[in-house]
């Protein structure tokens, strides 16, 4: 908040004035006694629920109005790790409270959305790729609006394409007659956490924050200082927006090339979980588990905005999305070859979300699986700890726990459903390894083959293992 002396004070010099007088600090004068966070999802409510904690004064705010009266009164929407307990203790404190429309506040965290677009796509040299749908950013920034004040940071957290924050949210925001850096802060910080560790990672995870200005990155440090206890690097915006993508590209390139041996182990009759160990144990090798796919709304997204923004330069980042995406159909490939024709065939399905104990189903591969073995005509019977399931209209049949006639196939295994013996499995037969002069021929010998089951490593986002 501004004192009468300060208020007529630019940004640039309130700071310089905060400097002088805590020199040691190197603090900006914005007292955050209230914060609107602006989307209750994943990432909005455990970090709006942390910030309540710390005794600071929250307001939440989303589009639905069935998740405002489900957080006023204590519950919450979606399953994470202590968050039931850490939503109900703000509300009973009076430190959180929903609403479906922002109000005036010290601070603004954007924290929505960034999905496709269902129907639009972008071209370039013959590739065809998926374009960001950024309709609940722009109408998030838009909600602030109304109630934007001189000495107010605005903060995106929202997974976003590179330089969003200059060229989409400031322009935004500056239609209120203010100016980015100069009569408001805007950062961008993004969330780096894994889902069923989120409530803990929140505040032990180091933090990038991304200011349009310097003065801009240290309120946005001010900020997340509150809670925050590892490392906060400050930088520019465009700058925090590239790590991000950097991060789980990286991830999505690692995983593409493990599902790629994967492929390749198959076609010449090798063990891949044999080969990946082996491979490890160079000093400077580690290749990641090879799986039905990548899901989750981070490393199977985040790649498209690299590829977005500048498709002249991202072919291998292209590539990686291309293999990753495929290969749902490699495992039910997989699964036709050891059953045989699936029509009519039972198959089991066990866990549905994209890695183990989370319910989201975002972006997930097993759902993708599931779709292809019913077009093979196959009765998938889906089944998942998630609530969402409950819900769920593709898979309408309940998972019956006990069954001995049904294929199971695990997906992305919950601790529970991972102890659940197989129902007498079939060996999967491999393809033959191809006949070389210098090794004795394997004609006529019983297949080694692996168990057609498939199961999650547990291990980061996206990198789901079949075994």
């Amino acid at each position: 908040m501004r004192t009468p002396k300060t208020q007529g004070l630019s940004l640039k010099a309130l700071c310089e004035l905060c400097r002088k007088k805590q020199p040691t600090q190197n603090r900006c004068i914005v007292n955050f006694n209230k914060i609107c966070v602006i989307g209750l999802g994943y990432i909005g409510l455990p970090t709006a629920s942390t910030f309540a904690a710390q005794g600071v004064d929250v307001l939440g705010v989303d589009v639905n109005s069935s998740i405002i009266e489900t957080l006023n009164q204590g519950e919450i929407h979606i399953h994470e790790p202590g968050l039931r307990d850490a939503v109900t203790k703000a509300v009973q404190s009076e430190k959180f409270k929903a609403a479906l429309k922002p109000q005036e506040a010290d601070a603004f965290i954007i924290a929505v959305p960034t999905p496709f677009h269902e129907d639009k796509y972008g071209e370039y040299n013959g590739r065809t790729y998926k374009l960001a749908d950024m309709t609940a950013v722009i109408a998030a920034t838009e909600s602030i609006l109304p109630v934007l004040r001189k000495g107010n940071l605005v903060v995106l957290e929202s997974t976003s394409p590179p330089r969003t924050t200059i060229e989409l949210v400031a322009p935004i925001l500056e239609r209120s007659g203010l100016k980015a850096g100069t009569d408001f802060f805007l950062c961008y910080s993004p969330e780096r956490v894994l889902p069923g560790q989120i409530m803990r990672e929140l505040i032990e995870n180091a933090r990038v924050i991304g200011g349009v200005t310097p003065e801009s990155a240290q309120a946005g440090a001010d900020l997340y200082s509150i809670f925050v206890k590892g490392q906060i690097i400050k930088t520019d915006s465009s700058t925090a927006e590239m790590v991000k993508l950097m991060e789980n590209t990286y991830r999505d390139v690692n995983i593409a090339i493990a599902n790629e041996f994967s492929r390749l182990a198959d076609k010449f009759g090798v063990d891949v979980w044999e080969a990946v160990s082996i491979a490890n144990l160079h000093p400077r090798v580690k290749i990641l588990s090879p799986g039905p796919g990548v899901g989750g709304h981070c490393i199977s997204v985040d790649p498209w905005f690299f590829v977005e923004t500048a498709p002249e330069l991202t072919p291998l980042i292209y590539q990686s999305r291309q293999v990753n995406d495929a290969q749902p159909n490699f495992v039910v490939d997989i699964v036709q070859r050891a059953l045989g024709s699936l029509k009519g065939k039972t198959i089991a399905a066990l866990g549905l979300a994209y890695k183990p104990d989370v319910d989201d189903l975002r972006e997930s591969p097993a759902g993708e699986v599931a779709h292809l073995l019913q077009k093979q005509g196959a009765r998938v019977h889906a089944g998942s700890r998630s609530s969402r399931m409950q819900t769920c209209p593709v898979f309408p049949s309940p998972l019956l726990l006990k069954m001995p006639s049904a294929t199971q196939t695990r997906f992305c295994c919950w601790s529970n459903i991972r102890s659940l013996p197989a129902s007498s499995p079939r060996r999967l037969p491999k393809r033959p390894k191809p006949e070389s002069p210098l090794m004795p021929s394997t004609a006529g010998k019983k297949p080694n083959g692996r168990l057609p089951v498939l199961r999650s490593s547990g291990s980061a986002r996206g990198s789901n293992r079949v075994s």
